[in-house]
């Protein structure tokens, strides 16, 4: 039997608002309140702009009805045919309509949030040669002494001939002498210069060319090259049409402005580029051209190219993201923005926006019982590793809100249920998302033909899509989240170093790199290797860049970073490089009281050229500070003034010192959680995402008087079971795979709530498995035959013919004799379900089950006698979509892409195995007792 907890009431006086409360703010044992930004919200494509006023409203309600809280609007390619209702983006008319969507939004109690762009990257018409994004080409060439060149100095590729201009001409000697000829070069190209006698020279050219990419996916209006995010004055240039649209129109402005994942492709210069570089890294890029296209070969090849790398960030984020977002605060309006995909140090770029926005992109192979595991899978390319450097840059520099794109893709459309949704958002959850943003939703009349307007990449959150009909109990599970997980402050357990001159040294194929989400494990796998092995120990970390290192305290001991989070040690995983700014910082810090952990090695030297000797000795008298170890083959943990300095080769030995705030749930039981602080407490969001059911004592991280549990799925809360152990707290759980449950602790004891249910079977159960009928309240196409099941089987495999190809919802009825044990409570468990279910137990609501392991409780339903269940089971438009195909029904009607398959090749979907459909069980109703 689990002792019960004891609970003292405590009352504390409040004065808010003039009134007096008998239970404080630190005690609040409610749900929070479920704001606009609790809510999910999705990004909502306008096909081609073409949008009216009626249609707007009849979206717009829609989703509000369901439970979004806002939209995103992005514009896009739009409807073949439908050319003539078109409306330019930025247009008066456009404007118009802007004005009319934020009106209604506002109505409903919706936010609307704005794409700078259409389609992506941000370009557009009036983006000119000039300001359209720019590239390096180098052309080199051999020329002895005494002889003029036989060449002229231009670009080879004839696609470049009407855009290129020569920037630098440079003659190098095999000497190390380096001459700036670009002045001998006259407009044809032709160069008046002849090199002295007795010397061979190598002749590299610099031209600035034009990537001419075009804006991708485009709307009407939106056309055109894609601008030089790297040079301010074209970014405001471009910005510039916004000031003049939303002022001529006086058009009020959105809630965000929001920009998509980096996909600039080629673009690595910019006119500038030279003198920022010689002006932010003291020596003149164009002295050492040929180290910089060696790919790294030599140790100073190398340093040149991480020296091109972190000026091309820098400028990046100084030129576009934060002259951005300070154009947007100008207007009153926040930025949100996904920084993955850019060739800078990610953390910086994203703690520049205000709400920085990770991105998932395919399913993870969760092992959970009963999850469909569909054959058609994109996977995942977004773990945790990838997802927490916007969760990191978001709490280490203090912005309340982590979004995320969610459901770029799953599985192939049409294909991917709620309940494999579940899981993937959860896992969001834990590291560190607490805004989501579905990809997405596209406008569609309500009378187009079905499947409706669609874009063709996402998990489409649309009313057309048959896992709408459960959908708004999805969005509720996460609006009850997030309402926890938008209050308080991070509380995770250490920073991490990212070691980005390491992993520069390391990327030499071309000076120029980029951090895009899809295979950025494979090219990290060191990093992502020392943070999962520090999560499996059972502690949270966020990363930190060298900027935010800079810019950290000390605190009682503790790490405070500029957001005002505050973390209990600084972990530096095998660096080689780092500056000797950060390293005095880091001395300082634990001159300060701060704890520093060193994995396998200090780091070894300074990253970069310039100034390598003065700045090497600086790196070496801070080192030399440090308590210097022999080897690294053990762990030694020495003090350093007020710090402490921890040195080792496992992880797990060095996060040894802080095992008393472990968490057991991760470390013993393999789930995920997420940790926060509030006044009195703590909040965490547990979720058990494989094979591993938890009943048992859990050993928290933190200390506790008291908890309550809050159940997102059904809202139910009650008073947690909890215990000191040796000087540390436990709660009792119980968590089924799949499941995931909220946990608020406070410092004190309160009353405030009911206790929660601890259950356990008594052994007695009953099956339901046969006898059921089946008919169909909704249908396409109509079924109108009712039929007896003497098996619970998918309808697919029944014999009738509509029911291979159909979607709707299938009504499963049962009448059964029972007898209600008194004060016991009962469980039904409905097995597989493809893909969501209602039920009722009867004649009244006892909940929609849409994700593993779909179960409910349904004690206060049954009744001695005679008993009804029904359970409308809605599944999936697959087979409808591949019956289309088969008959050649045109609905792929779309511009430019069109509709592409999860490997965005023009596909049918007429060769499709038939996907089961319906209540395939076992149904179970278990007996329970308290225990």
């Amino acid at each position: 039997m689990i002792q019960k907890a004891v609970v003292i009431g405590i009352l504390l006086p409040l004065l808010l608002m003039g009134c007096s409360s008998s239970v404080g703010s630190a005690y609040d044992t409610d749900w929070p309140e479920i704001t606009n930004e609790c809510k999910p919200w999705t990004r909502w494509w306008w096909m081609g702009n073409d949008v009216d006023s009626v249609t707007l409203a009849y979206n717009l309600e829609a989703l509000s009805k369901a439970g979004i809280g806002g939209v995103e609007i992005t514009p896009i390619y739009g409807i073949k045919g439908r050319e003539a209702y078109y409306l330019d983006y930025l247009s008066p008319e456009w404007m118009s309509i802007l004005d009319f969507t934020i009106s209604e939004a506002t109505r409903l109690g919706m936010g609307v949030d704005m794409n700078n762009g259409t389609g992506w990257p941000f370009g557009g018409p009036e983006v000119s040669l000039e300001d359209a994004a720019t590239m390096a080409i180098f052309e080199e060439y051999r020329l002895k002494g005494g002889q003029p060149l036989n060449e002229p100095v231009m670009v080879r590729d004839k696609r470049q001939k009407a855009f290129a201009r020569l920037d630098k001409l440079i003659a190098y000697s095999p000497d190390g002498e380096k001459v700036d000829i670009t002045d001998k070069v006259s407009a044809e190209g032709k160069l008046d210069w002849l090199a002295p006698q007795g010397k061979d020279y190598k002749l590299i050219a610099l031209f600035l060319g034009k990537t001419r990419q075009q804006v991708k996916r485009a709307a009407p209006g939106g056309e055109g090259y894609v601008i030089n995010h790297f040079d301010k004055r074209a970014v405001m240039r471009y910005l510039g049409k916004f000031d003049t649209a939303f002022a001529e129109n006086n058009t009020p402005f959105p809630n965000t402005f929001f920009n998509d994942s980096y996909e600039v492709y080629g673009a690595d210069w910019t006119p500038e580029l030279l003198d920022e570089f010689e002006k932010r890294r003291g020596y003149e890029l164009q002295d050492y051209f040929p180290e910089l296209l060696a790919n790294g070969a030599t140790d100073i090849s190398a340093r040149v190219i991480t020296d091109y790398r972190e000026t091309i960030g820098e400028l990046l984020k100084e030129n576009f993201t934060l002259t951005w977002t300070e154009w947007a605060h100008a207007h009153g309006v926040k930025t949100r923005n996904q920084a993955h995909g850019s060739p800078a140090n990610l953390l910086d770029l994203y703690a520049s926006v205000d709400i920085p926005e990770c991105e998932s992109f395919g399913i993870t192979n969760f092992d959970i019982p009963y999850l469909r595991k569909d054959s058609i899978r994109k996977e995942n390319d977004s773990d945790p590793t990838i997802l927490k450097y916007a969760s990191s840059a978001a709490h280490v520099a203090g912005k309340p809100y982590t979004s995320s794109e969610t459901f770029t893709w799953l599985t192939e459309h049409f294909r991917t249920s709620l309940s494999q949704c579940k899981p993937e958002i959860d896992q969001m959850f834990t590291s560190g998302v607490n805004r989501v943003y579905f990809h997405g939703s596209t406008y569609s009349p309500k009378d187009a033909a079905w499947p409706g307007w669609k874009f063709y990449a996402s998990v489409d959150m649309s009313p057309t899509n048959t896992i709408w009909k459960d959908a708004p109990a999805f969005f509720n599970y996460i609006a009850r989240i997030q309402s926890f997980l938008q209050i308080g402050k991070p509380d995770n357990d250490f920073l991490l170093y990212l070691p980005i001159y390491d992993i520069w040294e390391a990327q030499r194929d071309h000076y120029f790199t980029t951090f895009a989400i899809h295979g950025m494990r494979e090219r990290l796998p060191d990093f992502c290797d020392a943070v999962e092995e520090i999560m499996e120990c059972g502690y949270d970390l966020d990363y930190i860049s060298d900027h935010f290192i800079g810019t950290t305290s000390v605190e009682n001991g503790l790490l405070k970073t500029e957001g005002g989070t505050t973390y209990k040690a600084l972990i530096l995983p095998a660096v080689k490089y780092i500056p000797a700014e950060t390293m005095e910082q880091i001395k300082k810090l634990t001159e300060q009281g701060a704890t520093v952990i060193f994995a396998e090695h200090y780091p070894s030297d300074v990253p970069g050229l310039s100034q390598l000797k003065e700045r090497r000795e600086r790196f070496n008298t801070s080192l030399s500070q440090f308590p210097q170890v022999r080897a690294f083959e053990n762990m030694s943990v020495r003090p350093l003034g007020k710090g402490t300095v921890i040195t080792g080769t496992d992880y797990r030995e060095m996060v040894a010192k802080w095992k008393e705030n472990e968490e057991t749930f991760v470390s013993e039981q393999g789930g995920q959680l997420i940790r926060r602080s509030h006044e009195n407490g703590h909040i965490y969001f547990f979720s058990m995402l494989n094979n591993n059911t938890v009943d048992e004592w859990i050993t928290l991280g933190v200390k506790a008087g008291s908890a309550i549990f809050f159940d997102p799925m059904t809202g139910r809360k009650g008073q947690a079971t909890i215990r000191q152990n040796n000087g540390r707290t436990q709660m009792y759980m119980q968590l089924k795979p799949g499941e995931s449950i909220i946990l608020k602790t406070f410092s004190g004891k309160n009353t405030a709530t009911g206790e929660w249910p601890y259950y356990q079977p008594t052994g007695k159960q009953i099956e339901l498995n046969n006898g059921w009928e089946l008919s169909f309240e909704e249908s396409e196409p109509p079924v109108t035959e009712q039929f007896h099941l003497d098996t619970l089987i998918s309808w697919t495999n029944i014999n009738n013919d509509l029911l291979k190809k159909n979607m709707g919802t299938g009504n499963y009825r049962l009448t059964f004799n029972f007898t209600k044990e008194p004060g016991h409570e009962y469980r039904i468990s409905l097995g597989d379900v493809r893909e969501s279910a209602r039920l009722r137990v009867n004649g009244k609501d006892a909940g929609t089950l849409f994700a593993v392991p779909f179960e409910a409780m349904i004690g206060s339903f049954l009744h001695d006698g005679e008993n009804t269940i029904e359970i409308g089971v809605t599944n999936l438009p697959a087979n409808r979509i591949a019956d289309y195909d088969r008959r050649d029904v045109d609905w792929r009607i779309f511009h430019e892409i069109n509709f592409v398959s999860i490997t965005y090749k023009p596909t049918l979907f007429d060769h499709w195995d038939v996907v089961p459909s319906g209540l395939l069980g076992p149904v179970i109703i278990q007996e329970l007792r308290l225990k």
